[in-house]
């Protein structure tokens, strides 16, 4: 009986052990999951601006068009006779829980919106055709929604 004593031990470290394993890879994948949520989130919030901006610049009276001044500007287009809403409300950086950063013109309008979020992207490929530039980005800060009219 005594030649067995430590036997017991052992099975219970190596258990200890497999759950240990099985517990990180659990958070390993919550994490990623997690992260792709945010990624797709990243996507379709970014493709709401751009909308918005095009729809902005597309809608403009007369023959010279125009971009935003400020964001708060795509919840309530006024330049009309009928006044639209290009954008439901402003919506933050899933990355950062933060506003985002805004691109703008030499005018200071705004053309677009980026998160400043310095994570590596997990997607890399299978982009719509109007974000293909952003294959092989470094950055969740490299995925810069730009509005440019054709």
């Amino acid at each position: 009986m005594r030649a067995q004593g430590g036997f017991s031990y052992v099975v219970v470290m190596f258990l200890v052990a497999i759950s240990a394993v099985v517990a990180v890879r659990a958070l390993e994948n919550t994490l990623v999951t997690e992260q792709r949520n945010k990624e797709d989130e990243l996507l379709w919030r970014g493709m709401a601006y751009l909308k918005a901006i095009s729809q902005y610049y597309q809608n403009s009276p007369g023959a010279a068009k125009g971009y935003p001044v400020e964001l708060k500007d795509l919840l309530h287009d006024t330049r009309l006779v009928r006044p639209t809403r290009p954008l439901r409300k402003l919506y933050r950086d899933p990355m950062t829980e933060a506003e985002w950063a805004v691109l703008r013109d030499e005018g200071g309008a705004v053309i677009g919106v980026y998160s400043t979020s310095q994570t590596r992207p997990i997607k890399r490929a299978g982009f719509p055709p109007e974000l293909q530039h952003f294959m092989n980005a470094q950055h969740y800060s490299d995925w810069k929604f730009v509005f440019k009219p054709k």
